[in-house]
């Protein structure tokens, strides 16, 4: 069976890890800021705080961008359930805004009409990790005074107008689980613009304790007084030792995923059923999936099944979930989007014959 996802790991991962295991400090410490100086560098990432999870993550820079309960914080809802789970826990109100139909992206023009006077944020999610229109998004957060809060859990290694994903908005948030591009066994990050901010999340992910003024005292006790509540949200230093060796070869893989990307996009673009999404050349996606609208969508993954092949919708609007009050009215690109979508493999361990075998069998017809 050709998988819709795969897990890598690195063939060192299991050397670098007892590494770590042999020192017996196992939590946060050196490794873990290795592994975020390694992020900045190789992605060029702003200040780059390391996390224990992608919610994590999310929920650190919406506290950080001071949303409180009662405040209003707009993303799609084309995402997977912890983009809107991070906005409840602050018992903020998630605001779900339309998608352009043709990327699975949040749409700039929804997101105007969805600003009141309660809104605090924004955040958009790079579906599949190609890039929203983040000029549009970047414009309209200036001019309502809003913090823009990246969801870039599907886009490492993307990039937009040449800037990384990572260096453009106040907050950029990743995750390093399992099936991702790059994994820790579980994990995220958080880009910070501002220096305070950057600051502030160091301390708060290590339930408000600044480790660089909170010295170990002659007791064995750091010496710390806590300003503000913070959380327990920290990575530890075996989960950062994977990290560390899954970003060998990253650049490599990633130049794989758009080879395979543009073998698709290639062989798809005329084909019966098939209607490929938008790609505009003023970005690269990082192709942690690859989607398309298909006509007859159950027929098309049970052809696929047939022959070894996985597809899936993999997320659908989450507002569908009761936890957020129930399906938004008025938002038809995201009600069409619901109707085609699907998503095909694209991964580390996916081979340029793999990829050929999956459009020979989609170009027989379903």
């Amino acid at each position: 069976m050709i998988n819709l996802f795969h897990t890598y790991i690195a063939p060192t991962a299991g050397e670098d890890i007892q590494k770590v295991l042999n020192t017996g400090f196992l939590s946060e410490g050196e490794t873990v800021l290795q592994f975020e100086r390694a992020l900045e560098q190789q992605f060029g990432f702003n200040q780059c705080v390391s996390v224990n999870s992608g919610t994590s993550a999310l929920h650190l820079a919406l506290d950080l961008a001071g949303v409180q309960e009662g405040d209003e914080v707009i993303l799609p809802a084309q995402t997977f359930v912890a983009s809107g789970l991070a906005i409840l826990y602050l018992k903020a109100i998630p605001v779900f805004a339309d998608i352009d139909y043709f990327t699975g992206n949040i749409s700039p023009a929804s997101v105007k009409e969805k600003i009141s006077s309660k809104t605090k944020a924004i955040l958009p999610v790079h579906w599949g990790g190609y890039p929203c229109d983040m000029t549009e998004l970047l414009a309209l957060a200036e001019h309502h005074g809003l913090k823009l809060i990246e969801d870039a859990a599907h886009a490492l290694g993307a990039s937009y107008k040449q800037d990384p994903i990572g260096s453009i908005s106040d907050f950029t948030c990743f995750s390093f689980q399992a099936i991702k591009h790059l994994s820790t066994g579980d994990g995220g990050a958080i880009c910070c613009k501002s220096p305070n901010d950057y600051k502030t999340a160091k301390s708060k992910r290590w339930f408000g304790i600044d480790r660089e003024k909170a010295p170990l005292t002659e007791l064995g006790e750091r010496a710390y007084n806590i300003s503000h509540a913070g959380y327990k949200y920290h990575m530890n230093n075996y989960a950062a030792a994977l990290g560390l060796s899954n970003l060998n070869g990253f650049e490599l893989r990633l130049k794989k995923r758009i080879q395979i990307a543009n073998q698709y996009r290639s062989a798809l673009h005329q084909q019966d059923g098939i209607r490929l999404f938008n790609y505009f050349t003023d970005r690269q996606s990082a192709y942690w999936l690859f989607g398309f609208h298909v006509e007859k969508r159950k027929d098309f993954i049970r052809k696929l099944k047939s022959a070894g092949i996985a597809a899936s919708v993999v997320h659908q609007r989450i507002d569908r979930n009761s936890v957020f009050g129930g399906l938004t009215k008025n938002l038809s690109g995201q009600e069409a989007f619901d109707e085609t979508q699907i998503h095909i493999p694209i991964h580390d361990a996916l081979s340029m014959e793999n990829a050929e075998h999956i459009i020979n069998t989609i170009k027989q017809g379903w």
